[in-house]
């Protein structure tokens, strides 16, 4: 599984609407509304590169409200499990 992290600026009064229309596309499967320098993250998961572009490039760069996005590949993942192992004192 191949995971994107899309950070999507969209017009402001149109967020909530922009959102629900992203996480609706198949190939999403979450967005958040954030604060900051963007206005919404999605999660992209598909099984092959090319998937990402038909998401992203096809779909979600089309959604009315969509200003611009940037899109990060994830090559790795840490889980909250992993992340408390690797900073454990080993206080037990």
């Amino acid at each position: 599984m191949i995971t994107a992290i899309v950070f999507v600026n969209a017009e402001v009064d149109r967020i909530p609407e922009v959102a629900e229309a992203i996480a609706a596309l198949e190939g999403v499967s979450e967005v958040y509304s954030v604060t900051g320098q963007i206005d919404l993250i999605a999660l992209v998961r598909v099984r092959h590169h090319d998937d990402i572009a038909a998401v992203v490039a096809d779909r979600l760069n089309k959604v009315d409200g969509v200003l611009s996005t940037e899109t990060h590949i994830a090559f790795r993942a840490y889980s909250r499990h992993d992340l408390e192992s690797a900073f454990s004192l080993g206080l037990d």
